[in-house]
């Protein structure tokens, strides 16, 4: 006799249920013996299934059992960290591909510009860049499955793939009439942990870390050996918006600059097995130049125990603002079906004992009134200046006796704010203008683009008026107080169409204020002791003006 859907998942309950029944009558008087609080769990699944059971037979509608016990998931999660995630398969899967840092893909960097998938920069090097494929371009279709409207993510799924198998997009390019289709075999796509590194004309080199995924120790390493070989005075790291990552990555890249044997971090939890020290292992450590570290608010994790930790130890400055404060840990584990969670089990400490972690971002990413939008800005900054101020009290010290505060993110030695964009420059960035104008230019002026390229002011009066054919309103004076930024977004996404991401980032920095006042650092002290000491000036100036 066949069953139906619905009976099997009736029989499936039942089953369920007898044996959560069978496992409490069997081991009731050692369950009582050795732990009350255990019999009480048991009596929760129980009344649980009944509740499944009851549902499911009973209620006047149609119920999907997956819906309901995701729901239930869902609602247990609720009472944690926000860390603390169930994921679906597929959820799983992209998290675990994220970390490991390669996927079978195409190798297109891709955005969503209104209802189209559009293609940012083809990466080099990979099938999408041999076969052609250029930015701006808007994919229509995934195997002839239109994508149209479709979320980037579902549109990712599609596009991701076993390498070595074939996959068709169809694209509509601007400047040319129809639709164009490639064929393109997938191939490992390695995510790089570096995307920017180089040598400044001041003489100090560049490295951008996006993220801690498995290559970074690898790409870190190259990367300095080329620098080196440069011969440079200098070195930059920059971990701005870098999430974190790989605790192990995080670990073994602090190493190329402290040594070997050295604590880096160490954990704390409820369970025995989550309190642990880690340390550095390889002979390794790069000298002859000074460091500095640049952090923002969304500096996080990883990143975090990379800039505290080169703090901790006296080898690297750090500047910027407080970091985020992620420094809880989280562990992995696989569930029946391809599912997965990733649960909350202990934080992190770095060496001199600060602990990352700052309470309130756990609280705010809870909080309904944060995602309804029922509270403001500036009662958040006030929330956020009041846990500064608490955590500005705990005082550490570093391996050479110079003080460090903790308790929610690593606060820089010296403070560098960032400029904020004017109104006209958020919306110029919202809508892809920039990117769209540069698209266009290429189409008629491509052999024209040198890497010196400048736009002129008739050039710049183009752009103007193309930025009011889409829909962007503004006054002369915006323009005027924005003329220099403008001026520099125009010419980097110009040169970055045409000579790629490295290209379009040199030209970007230059508007970059937090980085150019970073670099003056270079400028004034030679070495990492002067800079140390201009820190304590400044920040003992800073304490004098607090408390007038």
């Amino acid at each position: 006799m066949k069953l139906d859907k619905t009976s099997k998942w009736v029989i499936s309950i039942s089953f369920i249920g007898w044996l959560i029944v069978f496992i409490l009558l069997f081991n009731t008087q050692n369950v009582i013996a050795k732990n009350p609080n255990q019999t009480n769990l048991y009596k929760k699944l129980k009344l649980f299934n009944e509740v499944l059971f009851k549902l499911r037979e009973n209620y006047v509608d149609d119920l999907d059992i997956d819906e309901l016990i995701e729901s239930a998931i869902d609602g247990m999660l609720k009472e944690t960290d926000p860390h603390t995630t169930y994921f679906t398969p597929d959820e799983f899967d992209r998290f675990s591909t994220d970390t490991k840092g390669e996927f079978g893909g195409l190798g297109i960097s891709i955005d969503k510009k209104g209802d189209y998938i559009t293609v940012v920069s083809p990466i080099e090097g990979t099938p999408a860049y041999r076969m052609g494929i250029m930015a701006g371009d808007k994919i229509s279709k995934v195997d002839g499955k239109n994508i149209v409207g479709m979320k980037t993510d579902e549109s990712i799924k599609l596009m991701r793939g076993e390498p070595g198998t074939k996959v068709t997009i169809t694209i509509l390019r601007p400047g040319v009439e129809g639709e164009l289709d490639f064929e393109i075999i997938r191939d490992i796509i390695k995510v790089k942990s570096i995307p920017y590194a180089f040598k400044l004309d001041n003489g100090v080199g560049y490295i951008r870390i996006r993220q801690f995924n498995a290559n970074t120790t690898k790409e870190l390493r190259a990367t300095l050996d080329n620098l080196e070989a440069e011969g440079i005075r200098g070195l930059l790291i920059d971990l701005r918006f870098n999430p974190g990552g790989l605790l192990n990555e995080a670990i073994n890249t602090v190493n190329e600059f402290i040594g070997k044997n050295k604590r880096v971090v160490f954990t704390k939890g409820r369970t025995k097995q989550t309190n642990l020290d880690y340390y550095t292992k390889y002979n390794r450590i790069r000298s002859g130049y000074p460091l500095i570290v640049l952090i923002n608010g969304g500096s996080a994790s990883a990143s975090e125990i990379f800039a505290g930790s080169l703090q901790d130890w006296d080898k690297g400055l750090v500047v910027g603002k407080t970091s985020f404060g992620k420094g809880s840990v989280q562990r992995l584990f696989p569930l029946s079906d391809g599912n997965g969670i990733k649960v909350t089990t202990a934080k992190y400490y770095i060496n001199s004992g600060r602990c990352i972690h700052k309470d309130l971002n756990d609280k705010l990413l809870k909080d309904e009134r944060v995602k309804n939008g029922d509270i403001t800005q500036e009662e958040i900054e006030e929330m956020e200046k009041e846990a500064d101020e608490k955590n500005h009290k705990n005082v550490y010290y570093t391996s050479k006796g110079r003080k460090v505060y903790g308790g929610g993110g690593i606060n820089p030695d010296i403070e560098i704010e960032q400029s904020r964009l004017t109104n006209l420059g958020v919306e110029l960035r919202r809508k892809n203008t920039f990117f769209n104008f540069s698209v266009n230019y290429m189409i008629d002026h491509e052999n024209e683009i040198t890497k010196n390229f400048r736009i002129g002011n008739k050039l710049f009066k183009e752009f103007l008026q193309f930025a009011k054919k889409e829909g962007i309103e503004f006054e002369q004076s915006e323009v005027d107080s924005t003329y220099s930024w403008i001026e520099n977004q125009v010419n980097s996404n110009i040169i970055g169409r045409k000579f790629g991401d490295v290209e379009q980032y040199k030209i970007a920095i230059q508007e970059d204020t937090q980085l150019q006042e970073t670099f003056k650092i270079f400028d004034k002290y030679k070495t990492l002791e002067e800079m140390f000491f201009y820190a304590e000036k400044q920040n003992a100036l800073k304490e004098k003006e607090e408390n007038k």
